[in-house]
């Protein structure tokens, strides 16, 4: 009976040391794999990173057309520059003027 008894009671406490490392297992892998865990956590740092860099060449961008419309306000206009850019632009070249063309 002694036997039967220190059995019955080795087995309860192997059947909890599997069900706790079962229970370990569980929250462990979701932990890691899960909705909320460290590879989505990794993945989302690295799209913050990459929105923010995205963020930073559109502030640059916007920037540099803020400081192209400054230049064309009519306090700063330079006509020089506005009609060689016309020119440029659309191509035109008026009767009396010569284009020398670069090779570039």
């Amino acid at each position: 009976m002694g036997f039967l008894f220190e059995l019955k009671s080795r087995l309860k406490s192997s059947g909890i040391y599997i069900a706790f490392t079962l229970v370990i297992f569980y929250f462990g892998f979701y932990a890691f794999y899960g909705e909320r865990g460290i590879r989505k956590y990794l993945y989302l740092r690295r799209e913050v990173e990459y929105a923010r860099t995205l963020a930073q060449q559109y502030e640059a961008k916007k920037e540099r057309l803020n400081r192209e419309v400054r230049l064309l306000s009519p306090d700063s206009l330079d006509l020089d520059l506005l009609d060689e850019r016309a020119r440029v632009v659309l191509n035109f070249v008026d009767e009396d003027e010569f284009v020398i063309l670069d090779e570039q």
